[in-house]
């Protein structure tokens, strides 16, 4: 019986990671990091998962994704943060706590064997909108995983009572401010390479918000196109799709080049 990718989600959970760090002083500010065996300056992903932005969701499932990224030698920083149901878990919340796990790369770099000038940001679903976003504050390139690119889209697509409306706490034509400034799609050009891979089976997130978004974005994103793949099989280690995300962070890696990214500030 063929693998049903959603299922990464009720997975045993993937071996511990080598450290659990804290980013920040909140309880859902830490991420766990995993390197890849041997001794080397290893490339960095900076991984978001992802859940609707809602608290249920956290990061054991794309653990999974970081244990086949190690043994393909990439070293993952895998970031939890606060969602809807958290505390200050609406926005900005979210961004703010991936734009400082991301800076806080700066520092992991210091204490273990990374190489701080091949660094990027993968993000899945909502992970992949928060991953966007941050590649815009923070100038790295990003893989955006089937990703809610265009927040104001989803919100007026699925109502006051979908994932995006309640997480910019209303419809758009409440809060155009917070669209403007949360949704990657009203960013753009967003100035980083990326690349976003979206099936086109996925029920969740519509492979046509991809192809608007980098139709829109032009020369600074291109499109894999996932054949009747749905919405987990870009996250999900033991299908054929998985290969074509590894190939994409391996090729945003190739082209980074000897600048020292992280130098520039997050918060900017």
């Amino acid at each position: 019986m063929a693998r049903n990718s959603e299922e990464i989600l009720s997975d045993a959970p993937p071996p511990a990671a080598d450290a659990r760090l804290a980013y920040g002083a909140e309880p859902k500010q830490f991420g766990d990091l995993r390197l890849p065996e041997g001794d080397s300056l290893w490339p960095l992903a900076v991984v978001v998962h992802g859940g609707s932005w809602k608290a249920m969701y956290n990061l054991i499932h794309t653990g999974h994704l970081c244990v086949a990224f190690a043994a393909a030698g990439i070293a993952t920083w895998n970031v939890e943060y606060r969602s809807v149901g958290d505390p200050h878990g609406v926005w900005p919340g979210g961004g703010d706590d991936v734009a400082a796990a991301t800076e806080f790369a700066v520092e992991l770099a210091e204490r273990y064997p990374l190489d701080r000038d091949r660094v990027v940001l993968v993000g899945h679903s909502a992970g992949g909108h928060l991953a966007l976003w941050t590649a815009n504050r923070a100038q790295l390139p990003v893989a955006g995983l089937a990703p809610v690119s265009d927040l104001r889209e989803s919100a007026q697509r699925v109502g006051p009572e979908g994932a995006a409306a309640r997480f910019l706490g209303g419809m758009p034509d409440q809060f155009p401010d917070r669209y403007a400034e949360a949704s990657p799609r009203e960013l753009l050009p967003l100035g980083v390479p990326q690349i976003l891979l979206h099936g086109t089976a996925d029920g969740d997130v519509p492979y046509a918000m991809s192809e608007r978004y980098v139709e829109a974005a032009g020369s600074e994103a291109s499109l894999v196109t996932l054949e009747a793949a749905g919405h987990f099989e870009p996250i999900d280690p033991s299908v054929r799709e998985f290969e074509r995300t590894l190939a994409a962070v391996r090729s945003l890696l190739g082209q980074l080049g000897s600048k020292a990214l992280l130098d520039q500030s997050v918060s900017g």
